[in-house]
């Protein structure tokens, strides 16, 4: 029984790091066969990261750059959620509404927040605004999406059930179909946080001094490959660690989804 536990822990540990060393072999192969002018290695990535957090670049620190595009981020973010969540939720609880809305919300649900760059900017010029609104707007559609689809297809038997209790309108739906439609909600916080983590990397590629993007717009000028590689591994690691720290969060708020321990 210990054994078996402690075998369980190891691989846990274990896993990972293969999956990385294996990554890392193929990524080294593929910088041998395609050549360093085009794909750095491993070893030219890392040496580059350190020289970059060591330096200033375009008069700022990486982890000041780092602090742009989360600020851009979380501003969209919190906006996307106050407004698309309630609105996703109430088209999915009220039909009329929903009638209402959703022809219009399904004509703008497929621009892609890129296109909305230039109109973005003739709105509210090249400073934080353009940027924050693009995050915004993938942020809120996602929102919507997750937080409707969670209410419209809670179990109608749960509804039911209170109605027959003698639970009012209200009661129905903040005691039984908001909470119903919390997992698919929490997987639209997700997938919402990684969209507008995109998105801001995208707006920063245009007209920006500051950000993730721009490290790499700034790797990309001066050709160098191990410097654009930098800025899509801090990418990555970022997405992943505001991932993991949302389902940590699910977790305390909805605890009967054994999936997720």
């Amino acid at each position: 029984m210990i054994a078996s536990g402690f075998f369980k822990k190891g691989s846990k540990l274990f896993l990972p790091l293969l999956s990385v060393a294996v990554c890392l072999s193929i990524w080294e192969v593929l910088h041998l066969i395609i050549g360093g002018d085009f794909l750095p290695s491993p070893y030219q990535v890392f040496k580059e990261g350190l020289r970059m957090f060591s330096v200033k670049i375009g008069g700022n620190t990486v982890w000041v750059h780092i602090y742009y595009s989360l600020r851009r981020v979380v501003i969209a973010y919190l906006l996307g959620a106050v407004t698309g969540l309630p609105l996703g939720m109430y088209m999915g609880w009220n039909r009329t509404f929903d009638k209402v809305v959703k022809p219009v919300f399904e004509v703008l649900r497929p621009i892609p927040p890129i296109a909305w760059i230039p109109i973005a900017i003739l709105w509210l010029g090249i400073g934080e605004g353009p940027k924050i609104f693009i995050c915004y707007v993938g942020a809120f559609v996602i929102f919507v999406l997750n937080a409707y689809t969670g209410m419209r297809y809670t179990d109608p038997l749960l509804i039911a059930a209170a109605r027959t209790y003698g639970a009012s309108r209200r009661q129905q739906l903040f005691n039984v179909a908001i909470p119903a439609s919390l997992p698919s909600v929490f997987a639209g916080v997700q997938n919402a946080l990684s969209m507008s983590w995109m998105c801001v990397l995208a707006a920063e590629l245009v007209g920006a001094r500051e950000g993730v993007g721009y490290l790499i717009i700034q790797g990309m000028d001066m050709y160098k490959p191990p410097m654009i590689m930098v800025g899509m591994i801090i990418i990555g690691i970022i997405g992943a660690s505001l991932a993991v720290t949302l389902r940590w969060f699910e977790r305390l708020v909805c605890p009967w989804r054994r999936d997720l321990t």
